[in-house]
């Protein structure tokens, strides 16, 4: 046990222990997902977590830095991704400013000058150095699908030793791997090869059950009917075909905007007024609105 009480990886004995854990903090998780990050943590992988919006994705990489009491160091992905923004970069300003301060004081040595603009204060280090520096950390690499393919390769050399290679300063390696959790919303296929480095497992979005219980844990002002009702109406809205169905982020915040309201129940005329909450399309609004779903909105 870390000094402070915060368990270590390597504290933690069994998927049930991990389970109760995620519950400490709010985060109610499956079994298959509890066994999938206790795996993750004990054998040291990668956990590729794939699955729609909303469903808790990005929210397990937050509740495991919160469990093992270590920072968050979030990679978001994007397009146009590339090493420099993950990795490192050179801080030209500084190097610059140690150059004319060199040489005001009269410095000639060039040789001398060169080693000391490629030291290590001088270079900013993003996200995936940061965790191999970190220890412990959890790194959370954020919609892995929105990079393009190229960056997966250097995310193949992170993750197969922990290191990074610097050319002026040589390689840095992780004393203790970050614990690693990667999301992807399957916007693209992610390559074999990254997969083949991770452990995966597919989220769901939550039983009516599950999500009862996680709208009240979340939200403690709220009803048992009104959680029901909320729950009821999101898987219902789940299977109408819509553009962007809503996961249990947006449950969470329908609820939270009802309550805001002064709702105890599910009124269809505050369902409509806060249908923002919940969905995120116009043309998901019309079909909602214009299709008479609503009037079925309450369980």
């Amino acid at each position: 046990m870390r000094t402070g009480g915060a368990p270590d990886v390597s504290d933690v004995r069994s998927p049930g222990e991990l389970g109760e854990l995620l519950d400490r903090q709010d985060y109610l998780a499956d079994e298959g997902l509890v066994v999938a990050a206790f795996l993750a943590l004990r054998m040291g992988r990668p956990l590729l977590l794939e699955g729609e919006a909303g469903v808790g994705k990005t929210e397990l990489a937050r509740t495991l830095a919160a469990v093992l009491e270590a920072p968050l160091i979030r990679l978001q992905c994007y397009e146009g991704l590339d090493g420099p923004q993950a990795l490192y970069d050179w801080d030209f300003a500084r190097q610059l400013l140690h150059l004319k301060a060199a040489e005001a004081q009269g410095a000639a040595d060039a040789a001398r000058l060169e080693t000391e603009v490629y030291d290590r204060r001088f270079l900013v280090a993003r996200p995936l150095l940061r965790a191999v520096e970190t220890q412990p950390s959890v790194l959370l690499i954020d919609e892995i699908d929105r990079a393009d393919v190229e960056f997966e390769a250097i995310l193949l050399e992170v993750l197969s030793d922990f290191a990074i290679t610097v050319p002026e300063l040589g390689t840095i390696r992780a004393e203790r791997p970050p614990v690693v959790v990667l999301t992807s919303n399957r916007t693209r296929e992610v390559h074999d090869a990254l997969k083949r480095r991770c452990l995966y497992h597919w989220l769901e979005h939550p039983s009516f059950d599950r999500e009862v219980a996680i709208l009240l844990r979340r939200l403690p002002a709220c009803s048992a009917a009104l959680a029901e009702q909320v729950a009821a109406a999101a898987g219902r809205l789940r299977g109408a075909g819509l553009i962007k169905p809503p996961g249990i982020a947006e449950s969470l915040d329908w609820a939270e905007a009802l309550l805001t309201l002064g709702a105890r129940t599910l009124d269809p005329g505050l369902a409509a007024a806060t249908l923002g909450a919940l969905l995120k399309h116009r043309e998901d609004h019309e079909a909602v609105l214009g299709g008479g779903l609503l009037g079925d909105l309450r369980a």
